[in-house]
């Protein structure tokens, strides 16, 4: 199976903390822009193609070629994710993961 990004740019209401999420205009929207958190639903990004539907939570920040990426743990099947970090993500949350020790995956 080949990797590809499939984009899918759609608004939801986060299953974590309630937030109505819109559309994000310029890539897929992945996660929410509140809490970070997102949900378990792919497995190349948009494929839609995971059973799992765990919550993915947001535990660290990582800076690499591609910009800030939030580093996110499946709560169900502990699987790692990145979603790269949006415009209007919470900086504030943002920030707190930055601080905390550096991620290993």
């Amino acid at each position: 199976m080949t990797r590809k990004f499939t984009v899918i740019d759609e608004g939801f209401v986060c299953a974590v903390c309630g937030v109505c999420v819109e559309p994000l205009g310029y890539s897929a929207r992945n996660h929410c822009r509140e809490c970070l958190c997102s949900l378990h639903l792919d497995v190349y990004p948009g494929d839609r193609r995971s059973d799992c539907g765990g919550v993915l939570r947001p535990v660290g920040v990582e800076l690499n070629k591609k910009g800030q990426q939030i580093v996110h743990e499946c709560s169900k099947c502990k699987v790692i994710k990145k979603n790269i970090v949006a415009d209007d993500d919470n900086y504030e949350l943002i920030l707190e993961l930055s601080a905390r020790k550096v991620y290993e995956v």
